[in-house]
């Protein structure tokens, strides 16, 4: 490893790579370790034109920039270890030793994992919710109950070895199908069986079969984990391609009729519903894969409460939201992505090349004191420091952005067998992160897919940004200290090709799976089963009269739909209900259209405006302009329409 400094203070790295320990390193690298339009969103600046790069006089080129997009080769690593070199160099990497990622003891691990499940009672009877318990079990696959199944005997063998009580049932007994859900139970493996079949027909690997198209759809409304279960038992019509060349799919989501649902579009109620649903899921994809995923216990470290660098999320939203109320990422963040755009984007090495370090240190301290007093001179903020700074912030969380709760699990994902399965795994995992850390990942990809677009002039690639980034995401405190360099090396390719995963299919992986939704769909209707049956005796005669006026108008409703029409509510513009055309070909566009085309007092944009679904079997989504009215109809009767703005 070389370095020489350059006029500017600029800290150049040579480092010379040695081929068979990085291709050592790629066959060992699965072995390493045991929104929506409410969601991130801020808006910036385009660049208006070029900005020469800092220090970049001739003759200074000597790495030669990798434009391929499919794959991580030996050239576009060193990126990796230069970036590494200026992390550990910076001195920002040292960390205490009350600061080390440990593993969960066994027993331990399912115990927490059956608590954020809001599975407590399983193994604890005192616990509250168990009613609840009864309506998600009821609601999951064969591959979701198999997962915890396996949690629940793993800690009574745990419990039992330690000669310590316990109340943990038979697993048999948990899920014992009542005789009044027999017949559920027969239609669910129906589904199954006919997701099955749909499966075989359009393969699920991706190999070139008889229809190359559908490898690379991406099936919503079948579970991962039993989608794996398929591919696993040999259920499909062609043998995958080996993946070895890290080759990156175009994927896709097929259009559903009922219309598409991103991280915002639910109510906070039916969030957490989804949040338990897939951690059981994910759980799932990893079980039938026989990957074993180890949780990190949550680290214990002094934090600072107030500050930009080095402090939590939640801390630094607390602070934003009381400057400006409704903040989603952390204004810090915001601001130094808003003035890397402005400067321009056409930077050469605009992520890569970094910062004099001194300056960079000097800067930070600035911001510190001057950032919230509006007093800081951003005009006269390099480009390189600022994505330095950029970076040091994303590494300086005190705890690590993909949590370390979740962080085994997203190295682990690359042990998947297909591309496909790797991103329905992403999926679910972004979908696991608590909303401060999804939002402000959200924002970073978003920002780091429009650096890419501009590859052309800044020489910075899907590839070059995946591993320039890589180490500041994944070398996370409590974890530095402790990783040998052939872990380095093997990391190095797993985690690029993670975050490449990222960048690359960002569209999809903010998207709620239809087969989760229409779980959580089924779990309210079970909890509003329970509850109507349940109700004391005292408040039978005032729920008969409810329930009579309830069918009065849910009959009303009816006949309205049957009639072909259906009533549209926005009381937010003082509108009673204005009454809309049931028609085949009725989307959700088609109504904020018509509301917009009536006379008015407020005046509102239509990107402002959403059509939300309301009652029924869900509490509240934001529909995607393209869902069919009808379609969504059929699948919850109950529903309401109204309309609402959005608040950004």
């Amino acid at each position: 490893m070389s370095r020489q400094q350059d006029e500017q203070g600029v800290v150049l790295t040579a480092y010379t790579s040695n081929t068979e320990a990085v291709l050592r390193a790629k066959e060992d690298q699965t072995d390493f370790l045991g929104a929506s339009r409410k969601t991130g969103q801020y808006n910036v600046q385009r660049s208006k034109g070029p900005v020469a790069a800092p220090g970049s006089g001739p003759g200074k080129a000597p790495y030669q920039r990798c434009s391929s997009q499919d794959s991580l080769d030996e050239q576009v690593m060193v990126d990796y270890f230069k970036e590494l070199e200026i992390i550990q160099r910076s001195g920002d990497a040292e960390t205490q030793e009350d600061e080390q990622l440990k593993v969960a003891d066994e027993g331990e691990q399912e115990e927490a994992w059956l608590m954020e499940a809001g599975l407590a009672t399983l193994f604890d009877e005192s616990a509250s919710g168990g009613e609840d318990s009864i309506a998600l079990l009821s609601t999951l696959t064969r591959t979701q109950a198999a997962a915890v199944e396996r949690r629940v005997e793993t800690l009574k063998q745990t419990l039992r070895k330690r000669n310590k009580p316990y109340t943990v049932p038979d697993v048999r007994e948990i899920f014992k199908p009542s005789p009044d859900s027999q017949s559920k139970q027969d239609e669910a493996e129906s589904t199954d069986r006919s997701g099955s079949s749909k499966l075989e027909v359009g393969g699920i690997g991706n190999g070139a079969g008889p229809d190359a198209d559908a490898d690379t759809d991406i099936n919503l409304e079948v579970s991962f984990s039993e989608q794996a279960l398929i591919y696993k038992e040999g259920l499909k019509v062609s043998q995958p391609q080996s993946e070895s060349d890290d080759r990156l799919p175009d994927f896709r989501v097929s259009q559903d009729k009922t219309g598409q649902t991103k991280v915002g579009d639910l109510s906070a109620e039916d969030m957490k519903k989804v949040r338990r649903l897939v951690l059981i899921e994910m759980s799932a994809l990893f079980d039938t894969c026989g990957i074993e995923v180890k949780a990190h216990k949550a680290l214990k470290v002094k934090v600072r409460e107030s500050g930009l660098f080095g402090v939590p999320l939640s801390t630094l939203l607390d602070q934003d939201q009381r400057r400006i109320p409704g903040t989603k990422v952390p204004l810090i963040l915001q601001n130094l992505i808003s003035h890397i755009e402005e400067q321009g984007l056409d930077t050469e090495g605009v992520l890569r090349i970094p910062g004099a370090a001194t300056r960079v240190k000097a800067v930070c301290q600035e911001l510190e004191h001057k950032f919230y007093e509006g007093m800081f001179p951003w005009e006269s903020l390099k480009q390189h420091d600022a994505a330095s700074l950029l970076k040091l912030f994303i590494r300086e969380l005190p705890y690590p952005l993909l949590t370390v709760e979740y962080f085994n699990a997203f190295v682990s994902v690359l042990k998947l067998p297909t591309k496909k399965q790797q991103l329905q795994a992403l999926n679910l995992l972004v979908l696991l992160l608590p909303e401060p850390n999804r939002d402000t990942l959200k924002a970073l990809m978003e920002f780091f897919q429009r650096v890419i677009h501009r590859k052309d002039r800044n020489k910075m690639t899907l590839n070059n940004v995946a591993v320039v980034m890589a180490p500041n995401i994944f070398m996370c405190k409590g974890f530095r200290s402790k990783i040998s360099e052939q872990q380095e090396f093997a990391m190095a390719t797993g985690t690029a090709n993670i975050v490449r995963l990222l960048i690359r299919y960002q569209n999809l992986l903010w998207t709620i799976p239809k087969f989760i939704l229409n779980q959580v769909r089924k779990h309210n209707t079970e909890n509003q089963r329970k509850m109507n049956r349940d109700r004391a005796v005292k408040k039978l005669l005032k729920k008969m009269a409810y329930d009579r006026e309830r069918a009065s108008d849910k009959q009303e409703k009816n006949n309205e739909a049957e009639g072909g029409f259906i009533r549209v509510q926005a009381p937010q513009f003082l509108m009673v209900s204005m009454a809309v055309q049931l028609t085949e070909d009725l989307k959700a566009s088609d109504v904020l259209a018509r509301f917009l085309s009536q006379e008015r007092v407020l005046s509102v944009r239509r990107e402002d405006l959403c059509l939300y679904e309301m009652g029924g079997n869900i509490k509240e989504r934001c529909l995607d302009e393209e869902t069919y009215i009808k379609a969504l109809l059929e699948l919850n009767p109950s529903a309401e329409w109204v309309i609402k703005s959005i608040q950004h």
